[in-house]
This record gives structure tokens, C-alpha cells and sequence, in this order.
């Protein structure tokens, strides 16, 4: 399995390191992806990636903290030359629902990411939230560029999924689907195409059930394979497999 999108540099998995990294390799993990959302958090990520083989990590702005780390396309590619465990680009994108950085700055942001992924041709991993007709807009943009999207704890309408789709987007499920009020999002990734998902822990966040109410780690993305497999009606086993493919394709183009 592979955790494509966690925060090992937030607490309490930062303090805990070296058991949050014996529990994912006790379930199985072969990949943790741990994502920057702010210059400080970029810089606790370099110091991670070289913690254990396993980890990786990316290099971006996220939307709430976008008024406050200003970031260009060029600083992102020269950050991406430092370091090969620096795959992605991101986490950034728009989020209308907190609305913690004025919309301008998140949208300037976001075309600054989506600029440094062309160049490089890294993944660019996409925040949206209330923000589903502005961010696919955006995207579409740059239909004739070959960019690689993922949707990273993709809780997007069918619709919205369905128009991703058209930009040969990727969509990673997290906890989010084990809820028991997330029908309408099973049945959306009931319609996604296997080759197009991957999925997320985003811990220490979003607890999938049993677990949900306690601090998420990596170990738990266990649960929504489990979960996943079975909206697909395939086996664990085979999403497990599927999932680790899309990921090493999309990352590593393997």
C-alpha cells in the first residue's frame, strides 16, 4: 500500500515518528508521501524525507496559507532540483469554504504550482473545496499541456468528478468514504475508473471508521482500502495492488 498524501510533520505523528513508521510497515505500507503546506512545513519535510527510505514528500502552498507564503513557479523548480524524494507539486489549489486567504492570492497561488508542474512535468496535487467550478476552470486552462492532476481526499459532486475525468485526473479516496453520510461520495467513486485512484490517509486528519474521532496516522489507510475494495466490489488484495500501480505510474511513471 502507499500513502499518497499525510503530514508526518504535524503532531502527534512528528513526536512519534519511528512508531507511526513501524505501524505503516506493520500494515503493509511501502510508500508514505508526506505533503508541504507552508515554507516551515517544506523545510520539516526535507528534514523527513531523509528520515527513512519510505518517506517522500512535496514541495507547495496551500490554499489557507497562500496570502502568507507567497511562491513563485521558479522558487517550486528550484526547491524540486535540491532534492529526487521531492516528487510533487503541491498541496495547493482553492478553498472557498474557510476562505482563510482572500480568493485573488489563492488562485494566483494555484496558477504558480500548476505552472512549475508543466515545466517539470511533476504531479500537481489539488486541494478543492467549495470551489468545484472555479478550480475545474482553471484546470481546463491547460487541457493541451499534459498535466498530471490528483485530487487529493477527493469529496467532489459526480459532475465535477465526470469533467476531472476529461483531464485524465487522478482521485485519491480517504477516510471520508468509511462515514456512514458519504453515500453520495461511494457511489461517485464507484464510478470513477480503477486506473484513476490512489488512496490517502491526509493524517493526522480525517480519521476513517472504527478510528474516526482519534487522531489519524498512516497505518489506518487499512480501513478505507478495506472500505474501497468493497464500493469497487473487487477484492482487497487487488485495490491494494491497482492503487499502488496508479501511484508509482503517476510519481515515477512506472
Amino acid at each position: 500500500m502507499i500513502d499518497s498524501h499525510c503530514h508526518l510533520d504535524h503532531e502527534p505523528l512528528l513526536s512519534d515518528l519511528t512508531n507511526v513508521l513501524q505501524r505503516s510497515k506493520d500494515v503493509g505500507i511501502e510508500k508514505l508521501l508526506t505533503i508541504s503546506t507552508s515554507f516551515k512545513s517544506f523545510a520539516r519535510v526535507k528534514e523527513l524525507i531523509n528520515r527513512d527510505e519510505m518517506i517522500y514528500g512535496t514541495i507547495g502552498i496551500h490554499p489557507h496559507e497562500s496570502s502568507k507564503n507567497i511562491i513563485t513557479s521558479k522558487q517550486i523548480i528550484e526547491n524540486l532540483n535540491e532534492n529526487s524524494k521531492i516528487i510533487g507539486i503541491g498541496e495547493t489549489g482553492l478553498d472557498f469554504y474557510y476562505n482563510n486567504s482572500e480568493k485573488d492570492k489563492q488562485i494566483s497561488s494555484f496558477k504558480e504550482h500548476i505552472d512549475a508542474s508543466i515545466k517539470t512535468n511533476m504531479p500537481l496535487i489539488v486541494h478543492s473545496r467549495e470551489a468545484e467550478e472555479e478550480t475545474f476552470d482553471i484546470l481546463n486552462q491547460y487541457k493541451d499541456t499534459n498535466l498530471k492532476i490528483l485530487m487529493h481526499c477527493f469529496t467532489g459532486s459526480r459532475s465535477f468528478s465526470d469533467k476531472l475525468l476529461t483531464l485524465n485526473s487522478f482521485f485519491s479516496a480517504s477516510g471520508i468514504i468509511t462515514f456512514k453520510n458519504s453515500s453520495d461520495l461511494q457511489n461517485t467513486f464507484k464510478s470513477i475508473p480503477m486506473d484513476n485512484i490512489l488512496i490517502e490517509t491526509d493524517s493526522p486528519f480525517l480519521a476513517p471508521v472504527p478510528k474516526r474521532g482519534k487522531k489519524n496516522e498512516p497505518s489506518f489507510i487499512d480501513f478505507t482500502a478495506t472500505k474501497l475494495a468493497e464500493i469497487k466490489n473487487i477484492s482487497k488484495e487487488d485495490l491494494i495492488k491497482k492503487t499502488t500501480s496508479n501511484f508509482n505510474k503517476l510519481f515515477f511513471n512506472q
